[in-house]
């Protein structure tokens, strides 16, 4: 059953696996196999082939399929238990926000639900941050938020140097809400921006320039104005999903 449903090809051509669909999937074993969990394709419940068979079926070293089943376990997607084996976990145990699920969230098309819950959660932690931030952000902050907002404009978020820029301005805007727990989401939130600004640009370009949209933001943090800096964040994280739903009913 699991050569079947994960289409494994023989150890002497590399035991590359492959969703059912005979779409090859790319990268470390971990990153393969929580692809294939993260998209339904290996349920919840599912039990893995013994350690000794399995890494024979892969062509790897069973070194190896202990350090992948080590960071899946890491990320809550496979419990490993002796005597009982590993299995696929329940997914109220999955680590959903760290940054390497969200991504591999991407590698095969994320859900019309899952893209929701991550706007929803953006637009619960994201517009009161940004009314925090403009409160307590300092002139070092707004300077950098500034040079954010320009190195944005002058690459565009059709080149890396742009997402980069763009995720600067967010992670400079969480820092100056100086709350520890809010910083703490920073690294997925920013994942959450990165991964879905390119998932919106798979088949052309952005359908709208978002700059404007982050330059009211900073005018109402660098004004000090909790009010305007809330309802223009609220304002982005709609947009943004708008967006995104638009791309995903394109092909």
């Amino acid at each position: 059953m699991i050569r079947r449903m994960l289409n494994l090809s023989t150890p002497d051509t590399g035991a590359l696996i492959q969703t059912s669909s005979g779409k090859r999937l790319r990268g470390s074993l971990a990153q393969q196999v929580g692809v294939l969990i993260l998209s339904g394709e290996l349920p919840e419940g599912h039990v893995f082939p013994g350690e000794v068979h399995y890494a024979a079926q892969l062509g790897i070293s069973r070194s190896a399929l202990r350090e992948a089943f080590r960071v899946l376990a890491a990320k809550g997607l496979v419990d490993s238990r002796p005597k009982a084996g590993t299995r696929v976990s329940p997914k109220r145990q999955w680590s959903l926000l760290d940054p390497d699920l969200l991504a591999w969230q991407f590698e095969s098309e994320p859900s019309e639900k899952f893209l929701k819950d991550l706007f929803e959660l953006r637009m619960l932690v994201e517009p009161e941050a940004a009314a925090l931030a403009a409160q307590r952000r300092d002139e070092q902050q707004v300077a950098a938020m500034h040079k954010a907002l320009e190195d944005m404009a002058r690459h565009t978020l059709a080149t890396e140097a742009g997402r980069i820029a763009d995720q600067q301005f967010h992670m400079v805007l969480l820092s100056a809400t100086r709350n520890d727990a809010i910083v703490a989401l920073a690294s997925s939130i920013m994942a959450a921006i990165a991964w879905t600004t390119m998932y919106k640009q798979r088949h052309r370009a952005l359908p709208r320039d978002p700059i404007p949209d982050h330059r009211a933001i900073f005018d109402a943090v660098a004004a000090a104005d909790p009010l305007a800096a809330r309802a223009t964040m609220a304002e982005l994280i709609r947009l943004a999903l708008a967006d995104t739903e638009i791309s995903r009913h394109e092909k």
